[in-house]
C-alpha cells in the first residue's frame, strides 16, 4: 500500500501542461530542487516490448507421389459427368422426338377420321346403286333370275381323286407316321 500511496503522490508531483485553462497553470520558471544545475524533464513513458509470436515447429510431411487410385478415381468422376451431360442431351432429344411424334399422331388421327368418312361414304349401297344405275349397265333382276337355295340338310364331303392306301391297321399305322413326318417337316 505505501509502494501505490508513493506512486501517486510522485505521479501528481510532475508539472503538467495546461490545456485550455491557465487558472491552474505553473509558473513558468520553477525553482530549482535539491540546488542542482540540473533540469527535470519528464520522462517518456516506457512500453513494455511485446514478444513476437513464435509458432511451434511443425514438422512437414515431404510431398509424396500422387497416389494411383486418386487419378483414377478422378478420372472415374470426370467421365461419370461427361456421360450424366450426354445422357441428359439425349434425354432431351428423345423428349422432343416424342411431342414431335405426338403432334403427328393428332394430325394422323384427324386424317384417318376423314378418311373413314370418306370411305363409309364410297361404300354406302345407296350411293353405289345410283352410281351404277345411271349409267345404265345395271339392271335389277327380274323374278325368274333369283333362285334360293336350301342348306337346311347336314353337310358331306366326298374326296373323289384320293389313292386309298389300304384299310386295316397297317393303314392307320401308315397315316400316323405321315402325319409325324409333316409336322417335322
Amino acid at each position: 500500500m505505501a509502494s501505490a500511496a508513493a506512486r501517486r503522490k510522485s505521479r501528481y508531483d510532475h508539472p503538467r501542461g495546461t490545456y485550455g485553462n491557465l487558472a491552474y497553470a505553473q509558473p513558468a520558471a520553477r525553482p530549482q530542487e535539491r540546488g542542482g544545475s540540473e533540469v527535470l524533464r519528464p520522462q517518456p513513458k516506457v512500453r513494455p516490448r511485446e514478444r513476437a509470436l513464435t509458432r511451434p515447429k511443425v514438422r512437414v510431411r515431404e510431398a509424396g507421389q500422387i497416389s494411383v487410385f486418386a487419378v483414377v478415381g478422378f478420372l472415374a468422376v470426370g467421365v461419370f459427368a461427361v456421360l450424366l451431360m450426354l445422357s441428359t442431351v439425349q434425354l432431351t432429344m428423345v423428349s422432343d422426338e416424342v411431342v414431335s411424334l405426338r403432334s403427328e399422331l393428332s394430325d394422323l388421327q384427324s386424317e384417318e377420321a376423314k378418311l373413314m368418312a370418306q370411305y363409309e361414304l364410297a361404300f354406302d349401297p345407296s350411293t353405289i346403286e345410283e352410281k351404277v344405275t345411271a349409267d345404265g349397265s345395271m339392271v335389277k333382276p327380274a323374278a325368274g333370275q333369283i333362285y334360293t337355295l336350301d342348306l337346311s340338310e347336314a353337310d358331306s364331303v366326298v374326296h373323289y381323286d384320293q389313292e386309298s392306301t389300304g384299310t386295316g391297321f397297317l393303314a392307320t399305322v401308315q397315316g400316323m407316321i405321315d402325319s409325324a413326318l409333316s409336322y417335322f417337316r
